[in-house]
């Protein structure tokens, strides 16, 4: 398939051939040349730094208009599935009548098959989050970002019984290199409208907070399921967080949906 460019992807490749002209042309101003190409390349690192930038390429940070005018919300959790934490959330969500899309590792789901069935069973959506979730993701070029989030893909389809079809970076960081992957995998990435930081911070009342403040149709919202931060009592604090956060989406008349589900 054809790859469709960005605005500053297509005007870093015009760049690159300016820069090399100019050289070329004037071998003295090599010194300008290459602090043009440090700053290009500045810009492009800063875009892959923020999680919520579409420069590098299509970037969900809300759901579409549609799924907003219907009074849609998107709750999304990271980095399960855990078999401790996991079903008290699919528990507590069951409460609320709330789905939800879990966007898994696929090392981790490998390890509990059972659990990302069960995740599926219960009307949620399981979507990619790389296979090893590594921490120099957003440093890999094309044919490793491909073998990982394709090892991700088989992984998730083959326990879930569909394969995925939103990816989110590790940490939400990224590269150049990603989105022409995505495109050709038929991947959508998401990003969030708000996260609560519950990875570091153990006081649910703070969390839910950032999460519902402007809470509105159309917000993606992002929790941990695994890797988060626990309370004074030593409790996962997304299991604190939910109960005060379905219930502000309640009493806002909205509706917790899948990204899946916004897309109808």
């Amino acid at each position: 398939m054809r790859v469709r460019r960005t605005p500053l992807v297509w005007f870093t490749l015009a760049w690159h051939v300016c820069v090399l002209a100019l050289w070329v042309w004037q071998p003295a101003l090599w010194r300008w040349a290459v602090a043009a190409l440090v700053l290009n390349h500045a810009v492009l690192s800063l875009a892959g730094l923020l999680p919520r930038c579409a420069l590098l390429g299509s970037n969900w940070t809300r759901l579409p208009a549609a799924a907003a005018a219907r009074g849609e919300v998107a709750l999304t959790i990271d980095d399960g599935p855990d078999p401790l934490v996991t079903p008290l959330v699919l528990d507590l969500l069951d409460r609320h009548a709330a789905r939800a899309t879990f966007f898994c590792i696929g090392a981790q789901a490998a390890q509990y098959p059972d659990l990302c069935r069960e995740i599926v069973r219960r009307g949620h959506a399981i979507e990619n989050h790389s296979q090893q979730h590594r921490h120099n993701f957003s440093l890999l070029g094309t044919a490793k970002l491909q073998c990982e989030l394709q090892a991700a893909q088989d992984t998730l389809g083959q326990l879930s019984g569909t394969p995925p079809r939103f990816f989110r970076a590790p940490a939400g960081l990224r590269n150049p290199f990603l989105d022409p992957v995505l495109q050709r995998m038929g991947l959508q990435l998401a990003s969030w409208t708000r996260r609560g930081f519950d990875t570091r911070n153990g006081d649910a009342a703070a969390v839910a907070r950032i999460l519902t403040r402007g809470l509105r149709a159309g917000d993606i919202l992002l929790l941990h399921d695994r890797h988060a931060a626990v309370t004074a009592q030593g409790v996962p604090v997304i299991l604190e967080v939910l109960p005060l956060l379905l219930a502000a989406i309640q009493a806002a008349h909205l509706k917790p949906v899948t990204l899946r589900s916004a897309l109808q």
